[in-house]
């Protein structure tokens, strides 16, 4: 069943983004959006064309492919039907010499083709300003993630230790997994803004399989199906008695995601010394819960953490071997990988309406990637979790 993005939250986006733009750029005069996710968040619907943004006009929805389908699924005001960038050029006129863009996913062939009928002289990046607008969620979208929160919170805690058996593969048990989500409400992918990646689930995982190098921007890692597609599962390593399952997806619905990481006991128990190193990794998530709280400095919280760390500990804190990330936790929303980030260098003050997946994570040699991840609101009390508070090395015997 279709569901609209309501008229008055897609007013509400643009003119947010306009305050912002203000702010940050008091002398822009026009943005031109064209990535899918940035229209779906402006007009409720994601098409094959570009929103026009001037600062003092109606924003315009051009679309190229489908008209039709953007009419039915969008409440947005003025929709328009282009069949190339020349229609909407002899609609639109001249542009002002300066023109904002979305320069982290705008490819050089397609600028240059926007610019062939739209000539003007300078480009300046929009990223950031769209990054600040879509960070504080509002009431329709944490409903959303509140929602996929709870179907990721039964898939993860509840149905994982049913369906764990010896002897299947990291791609079987992905692909039952998958099967379950869908079923549950999940709505269907994982989405990251970080450039070219491309994610199924998430890392899905037996063992030494969770440390092992990847591209991927987290602590964890994975063998995957194979080099030209590493993600996923593997279809050669086999679950035996004694492994650490490591499962690190996504969750989502209508486009908005939670992020959570669960780790499982099977056949035995895992060795005292990981044991405690897990529950560190759980002492630390649930400390940065505690100061995820509106006019808290992302940078400060960060270095609060790291700074209270032993150099032991460090020693594959976040990654394994010269493969970590200098983060604690990101941003999430309409794509896993939001901003800002629990990390150096984001010194904005924290709001209400900020949702942060917090995951503290250590390989260990030979036996894998320990810790958690879980999705938290920005409260006043503190981070308030939506996907469950199941501490993880859950025994699976």
């Amino acid at each position: 069943m279709k569901k609209q993005v309501p008229l008055s939250e897609l007013q509400k986006r643009i003119n947010s983004f306009r305050a912002n733009m203000e702010t940050s750029n008091p002398d822009w005069e026009i943005v031109v959006i064209f990535s899918k996710i940035n229209l779906y968040y402006f007009t409720g619907t994601m098409q094959d064309g570009f929103l026009i943004i001037p600062r003092n006009d109606e924003a315009v929805y051009w679309v190229r492919r489908s008209y039709e389908r953007a009419l039915d699924e969008s409440m947005f005001s003025s929709i328009r039907p282009m069949e190339s960038f020349r229609d909407a050029s002899e609609t639109i006129g001249k542009l002002p010499g300066t023109v904002y863009m979305e320069t982290e996913v705008v490819p050089l062939a397609l600028y240059k083709r926007f610019q062939k009928y739209f000539p003007f002289s300078d480009v300046k990046a929009v990223d950031a300003q769209i990054a600040a607008t879509r960070a504080i969620k509002s009431p329709y979208e944490l409903e959303l993630i509140v929602q996929s929160g709870k179907i990721h919170q039964r898939i993860l805690e509840d149905h994982v230790p049913k369906i764990l058996k010896e002897g299947m593969s990291e791609a079987e048990l992905a692909a039952e997994l998958f099967s379950i989500m869908i079923r549950e409400g999940h709505h269907g992918v994982a989405r990251f803004a970080m450039f070219d990646t491309e994610i199924v689930l998430g890392h899905i995982c037996f063992g030494e399989s969770s440390i092992y190098p990847t591209y991927f921007n987290g602590p964890g890692g994975n063998y995957g199906m194979s080099p030209a597609v590493p993600l996923l599962g593997s279809r050669e390593r086999k679950l035996e008695k004694g492994d650490l399952v490591f499962i690190d997806i996504g969750c989502g619905v209508d486009g908005y995601h939670t992020d959570k990481t669960m780790t499982y006991m099977f056949g035995k128990s895992l060795q005292d010394e990981a044991i405690a190193i897990h529950y560190k990794c759980v002492d630390i998530q649930n400390r940065i819960a505690e100061m995820l709280k509106p006019g808290e400095i992302p940078s400060q919280i960060y270095n609060t953490i790291m700074n209270g760390l032993d150099g032991e500990f460090l020693k594959n804190f976040m990654g394994f071997g010269n493969r970590k990330v200098k983060f604690l936790g990101h941003g999430i929303g309409l794509v896993i990988d939001e901003l800002p980030v629990i990390a150096e260098g984001f010194s904005d003050p924290l709001k209400e309406g900020m949702v942060f997946a917090l995951e503290p994570k250590k390989g260990i040699e030979n036996i894998g990637m320990v810790g958690i991840e879980n999705t938290f609101l920005v409260s006043p009390e503190g981070g308030k979790c939506i996907t469950g508070d199941n501490p993880g090395l859950i025994p699976v015997y």
